[in-house]
């Protein structure tokens, strides 16, 4: 068996020194073989499970995915089922993260296109933002189609008033999806 160090481990795997470190420090990969000196060594096997989190890293998994898919890769009698499960948890997430961007570029089209981009300093996308009156927000402006619950973070507060009421200036932190409802209901 032979040993690289970790510089030689980090070029095999396609990953930085900084990069094995912090995955030891998750626990990713277990503690390795050391010089007398204190230096790591690595084995085939360990470069292997660094090129299998670069994989899987590559593909957005999370640490705790990762370490799931991981143990299931060891395990001698896994079933491709728990494998398949984690992959299309994960597949689901990533399709709903692509439907939010999506929604947020429509959004952000829309307030860029009221925008005259001259050297006056009125602009559009600012009154937007700041949920100002005007022509776009007019009272023939469409609701918004369903109700958006906004909790800010470490909170459990009930769910505020459905976005579609009287269009609001939107809150520092209340997150896209709820500027999202909020341009949909100024009508295009």
């Amino acid at each position: 068996m032979t040993h690289m160090n970790i510089g030689e481990a980090a070029a095999a795997a396609g990953v930085t020194p900084k990069m094995i470190r912090h995955y030891e420090s998750l626990g990713l990969i277990p503690d390795v073989q050391r010089t007398d000196s204190g230096y790591r060594l690595y084995s085939d096997r360990e470069v292997a499970m660094l090129r299998f989190i670069r994989q899987a890293r590559a593909l957005d998994f999370p640490v705790k995915q990762i370490e799931s898919l991981l143990a299931l890769w060891r395990a001698d009698n896994r079933a491709s089922r728990e494998v398949k499960a984690l992959a299309q948890q994960h597949l689901d997430a990533l399709e709903l993260r692509q439907r939010e961007i999506d929604e947020m570029r429509t959004t952000l089209s829309h307030l860029v296109s009221l925008c005259k981009g001259d050297d006056d300093p009125h602009c559009a996308i600012l009154e937007q933002l700041a949920g100002a009156t005007g022509e776009a927000t007019s009272a023939t402006a469409q609701p918004a189609s369903r109700k958006l619950k906004e909790v800010r973070a470490g909170t459990k507060a009930p769910a505020r008033k459905p976005c579609h009421e009287a269009p609001a200036p939107v809150a520092s932190g209340a997150g896209h999806a709820g500027l999202m409802a909020w341009t949909r209901g100024l009508g295009t």
